[in-house]
């Protein structure tokens, strides 16, 4: 699979590192402890089987809209099927613009069913995640975002990337000439 997705500006970056780091530190899951050099802060927007030329095209326009102000909405948790906390970010129109868009250009020469129901435009709540647990409930202590600092007020979405899940390896997405 590939994903698409955005990174953040280098403010965000180090406040949501500093993040990963609190967790680990008080020993709970942490993206701190993915030592991958791929491992970086970022909002995912979707994924697929492959960036045929067709998604590749309509991707260099998204990502010619970037980069792009948003905010921070403060700690979320998910549970499915893994644990999840994250910081939220504010859905408006123009993240969920980008958002539709990339969905749009994976969704347009992808098999159906290969794509994450998670990420459709219905289902997706834009997120960055500090730490995942395939243990229920790992984030469940209220105290947990006691532990955190605040995220910044205001962030930029900066360059897209795509990542491999088969072979690790990492590719920004260019805006066309």
């Amino acid at each position: 699979m590939r994903t698409v997705e955005v990174l953040l500006d280098e403010e965000a970056d180090l406040a949501v590192r500093e993040a990963w780091r609190r967790l680990a530190d008080a020993g709970l899951p942490s993206q701190a402890r993915h030592r991958s050099p791929t491992n970086s802060p970022h909002l995912t927007l979707a994924s697929c089987p492959e960036l045929t030329a067709p998604i590749r095209w309509e991707l260099a326009e998204v990502a010619a809209a970037l980069p792009l102000p948003v905010r921070f909405t403060g700690v979320v948790r998910f549970e499915r099927p893994t644990s999840v906390l994250a910081w939220g970010l504010d859905l408006d129109s123009a993240l969920a613009g980008l958002h539709d868009r990339v969905w749009d250009a994976v969704a347009s020469d992808s098999p159906p069913e290969t794509l994450n129901p998670l990420h459709a435009p219905a289902h997706w709540s834009p997120h960055v995640t500090l730490g995942r647990s395939r243990r229920a409930g790992a984030f469940a202590d209220r105290r947990v975002p006691e532990l955190l600092p605040a995220p910044p007020l205001s962030v930029r979405l900066t360059t897209l990337r795509s990542y491999d899940t088969e072979t690790g390896a990492l590719e920004v997405l260019e805006p066309r000439p």
